[in-house]
């Protein structure tokens, strides 16, 4: 394995808690999370590690919480290096929120199986794979650090005393003026955000963005040149689904053993991790990587068995 690959993270303070992809230590009035190269998808972690993925996340999401700490506040206080960065305790509010502008990933896999009705809000008929919806709409699941997340509605969320009635207000709110930063900000680097993910926590009766912004492991990231309605997006996505989709097509959803991942799907994420950072925040263009398919990595993977 790659010397330079960290799998899991060995800091000499005190461990808060592990999960899927980030390990958190206990510094006492604040935490520190630190970025692995471990990669989870389906709710399940992987036994490889990805070249580069902490580091590109971790600057991503220092990036992201500088600007927009106007917007709505945050828990980041300061990046300690390219792989940690120092944040505010919280309280965990266990809730992924979930905003959608394009129907795609689990959303289109339930719809095209005929649920329309997806965390409460009902979609109308006749859409295609990819397809911009008529608004952004929340799609909220639960937060686990172990199995799968659950979708997870307004008045479900209200019921469960996971927040309360003016919390879901102010959070749902929340994500739309984020998810509205961050497409506009994506746009002008030639990407498209359809949805992402956000966690949020409370600091007292202050209610504050956790976890992570918009990265390769939080929201799907299109390119806007190739988008193409009824399509799949991997070819130039710099998102997760790249992954996804190929597991899907190698049989594996997340039930049983992960398989060992391929060393150039492993290279083919590593330089999606890089690239979301690199777009993002204008250090390189989308069409500078060099990106393949999943058709095209699958083929050269036949080839190389043979």
């Amino acid at each position: 394995m790659n010397s330079d690959v960290m799998i899991k993270s060995d800091y000499s303070f005190p461990v808060y808690r592990r999960g899927k992809v980030r390990d958190l230590y206990d510094l006492l009035d604040s935490l520190l999370i630190v970025s692995t190269d471990r990669i989870s998808a389906f709710d399940v972690v992987f036994p490889n590690g990805i070249p580069k993925k902490g580091s590109a996340l971790n600057n991503l999401s220092a990036h992201w919480f500088e600007k927009t700490q106007p917007i709505f506040p945050n828990h980041f206080i300061e990046k300690k290096d390219d792989r940690s960065i120092r944040v505010m305790k919280a309280d965990r509010i266990d809730i992924e929120f979930v905003a959608r502008s394009f129907l795609y990933g689990s959303a289109w896999r339930n719809y095209s199986k005929g649920k329309h009705v997806i965390s409460g809000v009902n979609l109308p008929n006749g859409l295609r794979l990819a397809e911009k919806l008529p608004e952004i709409i929340l799609t909220p699941t639960t937060k686990s650090d172990v199995g799968h997340d659950l979708e997870l509605s307004k008045n479900e969320a209200i019921e469960r005393d996971l927040v309360s009635r003016d919390e879901w207000i102010a959070l749902e709110e929340a994500t739309f003026r984020l998810y509205e930063f961050y497409t506009s900000e994506a746009s002008q680097k030639g990407l498209i955000i359809p949805d992402f993910k956000l966690e949020f926590g409370r600091v007292g009766d202050e209610l504050i963005q956790i976890d992570e912004p918009p990265t390769h492991d939080s929201a799907r990231l299109w390119s806007k040149e190739k988008y193409e309605i009824g399509k799949k997006q991997e070819g130039y996505s710099l998102d997760k689904e790249f992954l996804r989709d190929f597991l899907i097509r190698r049989g594996y959803m997340g039930d049983g053993t992960p398989p060992n991942l391929p060393t150039l799907l492993i290279e083919q994420i590593s330089t999606r991790c890089v690239g979301a950072y690199e777009v993002l925040t204008g250090q390189s263009k989308l069409n500078d990587l060099q990106l393949m398919s999943v058709d095209q990595v699958i083929d050269e993977l036949k080839t190389e068995e043979k």
